[in-house]
């Protein structure tokens, strides 16, 4: 059986304030402090809602949540706001009802969060798709962008909505969101240029100078600073736990996802720039010469900016503030403004720029947001409204937000019994009437055409003459003067003409909430709410590209005599509206209570709630609810629940659910007349039955859980010994198998030991047998040896005498030989070519055999290690083998280079980039690339020079430029004269009578000498014809051919001068002597 919770279960208090008893306002208040004590903010009263906001984060709206109460009955679970919203989107997709949730309660108890919720919930649980998440999250992203225009900071709450929103869901056939529609009802426009102590002007001004980049606020011509203007409160102007700056990103974003293009973002933005520069504009006196007073602008600066932002011609706006142009039938007259009415006049036109700019933007919305079909939808309304207000100061506002929320609680009372009505009937149970506050004669005091206040408030303000707010109030004392709900200083209903409690200028009405004081100051003016139809002119010459839309009164082709609608005539209108649509919806309601005005967690105002249940009339609510039946529920659960209290329905009942629920309350004789019998439910008169019946199944659970837990034990104590008694048997049975495998264990050792003594007296008694045979073989076979050799000694006794010597001579030798090989074999030396050790010899006589296997051994040893090297590792060897030959013994500076190994292309000229020039000269390999010095025969300096060798030439290049100074092909080579000391001079001698002859020999110097003179030695023997190898003279003197004349060359040691290198000096014409630096 499925275990379902129930609103009865594990109740904190009392979820259902029906259900309450006793029933009175002090228990009423206690029963929401104890449940807000312990952060159940949700209460029902019957199927309404009431919200207490907890002014924390609470983890009760999570996506596990959100499952837990989808598809659940409306009182299956504990209240909360998800059970409502799932009961209303059920009914709509389920049952085809339009549905409207009405949110409502004063400012600061949470009715935006509470509307926000419901949509999120909503958004959860419908459908899923691309183009389904498209409408959903357009649905939500609308909220950022109206609370950004139409919320601010009041005392109260720091996201007050100030302005009245009711936005229809549209559903298809299968409950997915196909689009909406948003209706906005009097936005607080006043706040716009005046804000009361401790409140903002609407959060987007703000978020404009928070958030806007600094490129943004160049273009729209603001400062980020606060104080530059006049129309934005400076003592509240940052809020705690609001970031500005961020909230401007998210507006901004959630424009785009609504679908708000690039430009229709930066002409809103224009716009409310446009209202900041507008309250900066002041105006000074000035005087004309017919003696009237004339308004000027002091500086002209913000309006010279707002103008340019606006696309307006300076002088039309300025002329606008400064004259009013006044039209009767074909008469035009045109008086002058002073300081005060210019003022007047700014203030309206930014109130009016601002609240039509507003209206754009509910209506921009619901273009995108609209649905595309044209079949009939299903309707989710949600009405998110300002509640009752009762200030210390209440004015025309206040007014007209609380004759909205008298119509809100008519309709109210009226759907609730109408709904009470229709579910007795249709449940077949006979329906009393029951008695209620009804408050249409307040509606009618307020609305009524002929002597209502908005009436009269429109007929003042239409009226030719003086009209002014004390008028207005005469005449409400003349016509209201004896109506039971109006007071005032001169009505028949005030207690005392002089009670200081009912100022002159005020007037009070007692509301279904309260009574509340109005003072009239301000009620025609904000009842005209007129705006000088010069500016609506100036506004729709404008070239800005919104402005034509907002202004369409200010169209001169459309000029309208006609005196515009009053505000109290349009709110009425739209409330009008308002309520018919509702009336066609079925109503879900929710109430929201503010547990105290700091706006802080678990602090419970027990006389602020209590002023809030009384406006909101929730005691009025309780007892409709409880003027029939208090409890009704389907018999099906009834009888699930409570079928443990009787022996006949526990633990099944086979029969139908009504006859259960018969034979159960007639076997707990519960009195007739506290309970009803409807055709698919029960209906429970008193709260008192129900809590008899939760007592008795309380009980009832207790002697079940104790049954069960008897049950639970005993079989628990079974299961256990069943275990043990298993476990013994287990046991026992690995016990006896371990004793007999030990007992075997023992016995296959004593017989293994018993059959190992026998096999070992067999195997020894067969081994002395064997070893008796043996050495009777091996006796009989020496005896036959000697007697054999005493035969055949006998037989050649002769023979051996004569070749004895030479047999045993030749052995001894063969053993000497054998031996020597076998000693020389374990002593060779290393396989290292230089290693010069070999073994000694033992006998004088091997002293040749010694010697040739020595020869043999280091030949071997050389070959073997020559097929190791590579070709270019024997090219090496082949030329340091002739340079030892060219220059070993012969040249001091050749053992410095043994070491050193040959690299030939020092300057890697083929891949460095600086001789590619250079390179791309030489068609031939390169054999050798190194940086000489050619010395100068006239003072003996040198000069750098690139050396390059190939197989056919020797070529002299520039070291900077790469260019090719000199060639010289290798047949043309005589000779290379080197010295024989510690120095890199070496003369390349050219053949007489060869064109390579004409400069005469070269005297170079090089680090890499011994190098260079192989590599020439070798390659100019192979590159000559006649085969004759390249000669190298080497002496410390000899003759170099410079052109025509012969220079003598000399090399003595000295002194090592700049170094230790050596350096060539000139001594005359005929000698260049070259100081070498003595070696150590």
């Amino acid at each position: 059986m499925e275990v379902k919770t129930s609103l009865l279960d594990n109740m904190i208090g009392v979820g259902d304030m029906v259900l309450l008893e006793p029933l009175s306002e002090d228990s009423f208040l206690e029963n929401l402090r104890k449940r807000f004590d312990h952060n159940e903010i949700y209460t029902y009263i019957g199927s309404v809602v009431i919200s207490m906001n907890p002014y924390r984060s609470l983890p009760i709206y999570t996506p596990e949540k959100v499952e837990e109460y989808r598809n659940r009955n409306f009182y299956e679970l504990s209240p909360h706001i998800y059970a409502l919203a799932d009961e209303a989107y059920r009914s709509l997709r389920d049952q085809d009802k339009d549905q409207c949730i009405l949110i409502t309660g004063e400012s600061g108890a949470g009715k935006t969060e509470a509307s926000k919720l419901v949509m999120s919930y909503v958004a959860a649980v419908c459908g899923k798709g691309q183009e389904v998440n498209k409408v959903k999250e357009q649905l939500l992203q609308s909220n950022p962008v109206l609370e950004a225009f139409g919320n601010a900071k009041t005392v109260r709450n720091d996201n007050s909505s100030r302005f009245g929103k009711y936005m229809d869901i549209e559903f298809d056939f299968k409950g997915d969101p196909l689009g909406g529609v948003i209706s906005n009802y009097l936005l607080e426009k006043s706040r716009v240029v005046k804000q009361p102590r401790g409140e903002r002007n609407f959060h987007v001004f703000y978020q404009l100078l928070s958030g806007a980049s600094d490129d943004m606020l160049k273009k729209l011509k603001l400062n980020r600073d606060f104080s530059k203007y006049n129309y934005l409160s400076l003592d509240s102007a940052v809020v705690n736990g609001l970031d500005d700056a961020a909230s401007f990103r998210t507006v901004k974003n959630a424009m785009q996802i609504v679908g708000f293009m690039e430009d229709e973002v930066q002409s809103v933005l224009e716009l409310v720039a446009a209202v900041l520069k507008l309250g900066n504009i002041e105006f000074k006196p000035e005087s004309r010469c017919n003696g009237a007073d004339e308004s000027r602008v002091k500086d002209k600066n913000d309006l010279k900016e707002m103008c340019e932002l606006l696309g307006i011609e300076q002088t039309v706006l300025e002329r606008a503030f400064s004259y009013r142009t006044v039209e009767a039938k074909s008469e035009k007259v045109s008086t002058t403004l002073n300081v005060a009415q210019a003022y007047y006049a700014r203030d309206a036109l930014a109130k009016n720029l601002y609240s039509r700019l507003f209206s754009w933007l509910v209506t921009r919305i619901n273009e995108s947001i609209k649905a595309q079909t044209k079949t009939r939808h299903k309707v989710m309304g949600v009405l998110d409204i300002y509640g009752f207000e009762i200030f210390e100061d209440n004015s025309f506002e206040q007014f007209i937000i609380n004759y909205c929320n008298e119509k809100l609680q008519q309709i109210f009372i009226e759907l609730t019994l109408r709904e009470e009505q229709e579910e007795y009937v249709r449940e077949g149970i006979e329906w009393t009437n029951i008695e209620y506050f009804n408050n249409a004669i307040i509606c009618d005091l307020i609305e009524n055409n002929q002597n209502g206040i908005m009436a009269m408030l429109d007929e003042e303000c239409l009226r030719p003459g003086t009209v002014t707010d004390e008028t207005f109030l005469d005449k409400l004392n003349t016509i209201c003067a004896e109506h039971q709900h109006f007071e005032s200083r001169l009505s028949k209903n005030s207690k005392f003409l002089n009670d200081h409690s009912l100022p002159h200028s005020c007037f009070r009405i007692q509301h279904y909430a309260g009574k509340v004081l109005y003072c009239v100051e301000g009620f025609v003016d904000k009842n005209n709410d007129l705006l000088y139809r010069d500016l609506s002119q100036a506004m729709f010459k404008a070239n800005h590209s919104l402005m034509k839309q907002l202004f369409p009164d200010g169209n001169p082709a459309k000029v309208n005599l006609k005196r515009p609608p009053t505000a109290g005539f349009q709110f009425k209108a739209s409330v009008g509206t308002l309520m018919k649509n509702l009336q066609t919806k079925n109503p879900n309601y929710i109430r929201c209570i503010k547990p105290n005005d700091k706006k802080a967690a678990h602090i419970f105002t027990e006389s602020l709630v209590c002023h809030q249940v009384r406006y909101l009339g929730l005691m009025e609510n309780v007892r409709v609810r409880r003027a029939g039946y208090a409890f009704r529920q389907v018999y099906g659960p009834c009888l699930e629940r409570y079928k443990m209290l009787c022996k006949r329905t526990w633990p099944h009942w086979r029969g139908p659910a009504r006859e259960g629920v018969e034979v159960l309350m007639a076997d707990l004789q519960v009195p007739t007349e506290e309970f009803s019998y409807g055709r698919s439910k029960i209906f429970i008169r008193n709260p008192r039955t129900l809590f008899f019946l939760e007592e008795r199944r309380r009980q009832c659970l207790q002697d079940l859980a104790t049954l069960i837990q008897k049950i639970y034990r005993g079989w628990k104590c079974r299961t256990h010994f069943l275990l043990l008694k298993k476990s013994q048997i287990v046991v026992a049975a690995w016990y006896r198998r371990y004793t007999q495998q030990k007992k075997y264990q023992k016995i296959k050792s004593a017989t293994t030991v018993v059959q190992s003594y026998t096999r070992g007296w067999q195997a020894r008694k067969l081994l002395r047998e064997l070893k008796h045979q043996k050495r009777c073989e091996e006796a009989a076979t020496t005896i036959a040896a000697y007697w054999h050799g005493a035969q055949v000694r006998r037989e050649y006794r002769k023979f051996f005498r004569a070749n004895a010597g030479k047999k045993i001579y030749n052995f001894t030798i063969q053993r000497i030989m054998q031996k020597y090989f076998l000693g020389l074999r374990k002593t060779l030396p290393s396989m290292s070519p230089i290693d010069k050790s070999w073994p000694a010899r033992p006998y004088r006589f091997l002293d040749a055999a010694h010697t040739e296997l020595r020869t043999i051994f280091h030949l071997w040893r050389c070959k073997k290690y020559r097929s190791q090297f590579t070709e270019e590792k024997k090219a090496v060897y082949e030329e340091k083998l002739e340079a030892s030959e060219l220059f070993k013994d012969k040249k001091s500076l050749y053992p410095s280079s043994v070491s050193q190994p040959f690299k030939g292309d020092y300057l890697e000229i083929s891949k460095n980039p600086k001789y590619h020039k250079l390179n791309s000269c030489v068609e031939e390999k390169v054999l050798l690339a190194d940086v000489v010095n050619k010395i100068n025969r006239a003072n003996g300096k040198g000069a750098s020079r690139i050396l390059l060798l190939t197989k056919k030439n020797v070529l002299l290049a520039d070291q900077k430029t790469g260019q090719v100074k000199a060639s010289v092909a290798l047949p043309d080579l005589a000779s290379v004269s080197v010295s024989t000391q510690n120095d890199g001079f070496f003369a390349l001698k050219l053949r007489e009578g060869s064109a390579s002859a004409v400069k005469g020999d070269f005297l170079l110097s090089s680090e890499h000498l011994i190098e260079t003179i192989t590599k020439l030695h070798h390659i100019g023997s192979t590159a000559s014809d006649d085969g004759v190898r390249l000669n190298i003279d080497i002496t410390d003197e000899f003759l170099v051919q410079f052109k025509q004349d012969k220079v003598c060359v000399k090399f003595i040691q000295g002194a090592p001068k700049n170094g230790n290198g050596a350096s060539c000096k000139r001594k005359n014409n005929r000698l260049l002597e070259v100081s070498v630096p003595a070696t150590a």
